[in-house]
């Protein structure tokens, strides 16, 4: 079953000076996650011009995460399988990105943000038709809010109580409850997150663990990105571009000796070994190396259908663990 849900991420924030907050925090972020074995992979940084969105920029990423799957995926999934493929096409102030994962084919979430400088009311937004309005979950997500999870200490990055925190430079902050309403400026990305995990005996399961991730993700990166507001306040958009090309370049020297080899080309994933990849459209061709055989993956999958409807893995029960599956994209 799809799920559909509209997280409205409500910020302090004039829509010109949220365009450049969020490329630096998504920058900033994937740096402090990136190590020498996980982290994030640019592929593709580069402009694009369609009609779907008009002008913007493009890009194409692989996330590492194989330590962070829950017990019961990698007791099934290769590990070098556990990789996430991200397309994004940021056209600010509306954006869309789109995950897939190349193990697990079918699996499909986009993320659609439209952002408006207002404080999270407006009702629709992404103008969606009746069926999909009955549907669709809102939740609003609120910064200044000092509840964790799990996948709040995933994400990384200390715990920040934006209640107490202000703004030297501009003299914002102290987000006391009620915020939203008395703020000046504020603005708010509606993020319509769909995801579809069509597998039978996991799928559901699956997809309210990346829901839950999601959720997570939006909450702290958007925390962090307003505690940093003195580091990127003042900047230019050239400014804050020119660090992101810079980051890519040292984000994929940090990754590419222990993964370049190992990963075969899935749609989105780097050249190897006779694959060729279309820099204007982020596609891959594959000739079929280095990824599980087609007739191999879908038995696996279907053992894993089975041992999930069972509640077992690999003969053993499932241990539930305390934990939420995870997507490391912030648009």
């Amino acid at each position: 079953m799809v799920q559909l849900t509209e997280f409205r991420v409500v910020m302090p924030l004039s829509l010109e000076e949220y365009r450049i907050a969020q490329m630096y925090m998504v920058t900033k972020m994937q740096e402090q996650q990136t190590s020498g074995t996980e982290g994030v992979e640019i592929l593709v940084n580069e402009p694009f011009e369609n009609e779907e969105f008009g002008k913007g920029q493009y890009t194409s990423k692989i996330y590492h995460l194989q330590s962070k799957a829950p017990t019961w995926l990698t007791a099934i999934a290769p590990t070098n399988s556990l990789i996430i493929e991200e397309e994004a096409w940021n056209a600010y102030p509306k954006c869309k990105t789109v995950l897939k994962c190349p193990y697990f084919t079918r699996f499909r979430l986009t993320i659609e943000t439209i952002h408006v400088a207002d404080n999270g009311q407006s009702h629709n937004v992404h103008n969606l038709p009746n069926e999909l309005l009955n549907n669709r979950k809102v939740e609003i997500v609120d910064i200044a809010s000092n509840v964790r999870d799990y996948w709040s200490y995933v994400i990384g990055g200390p715990p920040v109580d934006l209640a107490t925190f202000q703004s030297k430079k501009t003299g914002r902050g102290l987000l006391q409850p009620g915020w939203q309403s008395t703020v000046n400026p504020v603005m708010t990305a509606y993020k319509l997150v769909t995801v579809d995990v069509p597998y039978w005996g996991f799928g559901y399961r699956l997809e309210q663990l990346l829901l839950g991730g999601e959720r997570a993700l939006f909450v702290e990166s958007h925390k962090q990105c307003f505690s940093w507001i003195d580091e990127w306040f003042g900047l230019s958009f050239e400014d804050v571009r020119q660090m992101e090309l810079q980051m890519d370049q040292a984000l994929n020297e940090a990754l590419h000796h222990q993964h370049a080899p190992q990963i075969a080309s899935h749609g989105l994933l780097p050249v190897v070994k006779g694959s060729t990849l279309n820099s204007s459209t982020g596609t891959a061709t594959n000739n079929g190396m280095g990824n599980p055989k087609v007739d191999d993956r879908d038995q696996q999958l279907v053992d894993l259908q089975k041992n999930c409807a069972q509640g077992k893995i690999g003969g053993e029960k499932i241990v539930e663990p305390n934990v939420q599956m995870m997507i490391s994209s912030p648009f």
